[in-house]
């Protein structure tokens, strides 16, 4: 059974599917491993170094053409029409997005494994993509504020004088809020957290900074530890009772997406307008309308004298490790996929598993 690996596509994408690391582990377990040329320069790994471990190097055509092909992005139409009849499709969907790909994918009968849709669970964790590239996007973000705000961020003793620690404030507090909250931290500043999901008070607490509460009038808690859209009232509630708390920071960090939905607005413009000259906010929603309105994606924009930060692809930036951890979710993933066959590995039945189950697109 053969695997394949093709260059990703879109652009500004630096991250690819597997690395040699995980090509020598499942080469030894019976797989042929196939990686277009090229594929991992983004992200720092190199042609030879994949041959070493046991990949084929060949075209995208070839890589296109296994039984299974994993990719970080969605495939594009002309990369589906090189896919084999009946192969599998490990990567993530994005299925908010043009249903094209989606249709020319059922169209020839190519099962579509979605990692977005990988569920929640504690047997699943290793495999959670979302979380993996989550997190390293939390860390970046504060990265990208610190680097943009002209200040220290932690307390600074000096004969010069002395400056206070950056007041810095986490607005949504799922893996990559919890992450930009641990890694502000560890830069000293002085962190606020909010949530509309109550129980997240002590984890906010667990990691140092304080929690923002309001009452607002009911509880943004959904299934499976997600949070669930606010009521029109509730919104206007939020946005008016955060005001106060946000026009005290130097630095806003904005989280909070709803699948398939436009991003919640939680910063206004007046809001912006309150901030001192010099403050940033890091909006890692603006890929879906921004949890700030001025937000502008994929582009730092100056607005009312605050710094606007709208990158989209956090992980993208740290390409190495973000490749890494995505690689072993994939491996992680094909150790319940494939049973050793008499002539190596064959594909189990993905609907006897909770988790391949799931994580299937079928047609509707």
């Amino acid at each position: 059974m053969k695997l394949g690996v093709p260059k990703e596509t879109v652009t500004g994408e630096m991250r690819v599917a597997t690395t040699p690391e995980v090509v020598k582990s499942l080469v030894s377990k019976g797989l042929e491993i196939v990686v277009e040329r090229g594929a991992g320069e983004g992200s720092h790994y190199h042609d030879d170094a994949y041959a070493a471990a046991g990949a084929t190097l060949a075209d995208a055509a070839a890589a296109l053409s296994c039984d299974l092909v994993a990719k970080v992005r969605k495939p594009t139409v002309e990369e589906v029409a090189q896919m084999t009849q009946g192969a599998v499709f490990i990567g993530q969907m994005e299925h908010c997005e043009s249903e094209e790909a989606d249709a020319a994918l059922h169209a020839k009968g190519i099962t579509i494994i979605a990692l977005e849709r990988i569920p929640r669970i504690s047997r699943a964790q290793s495999m959670d993509v979302l979380s993996s590239q989550a997190n390293i996007a939390g860390y970046r973000a504060v990265i990208e504020a610190a680097n943009h705000y002209g200040r220290f961020m932690p307390l600074m003793m000096t004969s010069a004088g002395s400056a206070k620690p950056a007041r810095v404030v986490i607005l949504g507090v799922g893996v990559a809020g919890l992450q930009a909250i641990a890694t502000a931290r560890r830069l000293g500043a002085d962190v606020y957290a909010y949530d509309i999901r109550p129980e997240t008070k002590e984890q906010i607490e667990s990691l140092g900074a304080k929690a923002i509460e309001l009452d607002i009038g009911e509880s943004g808690s959904g299934e499976g530890g997600y949070a669930k859209e606010l009521s029109e009232e509730g919104k206007a509630k939020q946005q008016q009772m955060l005001a106060d708390e946000l026009s005290k920071a130097h630095v806003i960090i904005t989280t909070a997406q709803i699948p398939c939905r436009p991003a919640p607005e939680l910063v206004t413009e007046e809001v912006v307008k309150n901030l001192r000259e010099g403050s940033v906010i890091v909006d890692m929603a603006a890929g879906s309308g921004g949890n700030c309105r001025l937000s502008e994606p994929d582009r730092v924009v100056s607005k009312h004298g605050v710094l606007l930060v709208g990158h989209t692809n956090y992980p993208s930036m740290m390409a190495t490790d973000a490749s890494a951890f995505y690689a072993k979710n994939i491996a992680n993933l094909l150790g319940i996929m494939l049973d050793q066959g008499d002539t190596g590995p064959v594909l189990k039945n993905l609907d006897e598993d909770e988790i391949t189950a799931a994580s299937q697109m079928k047609p509707e």
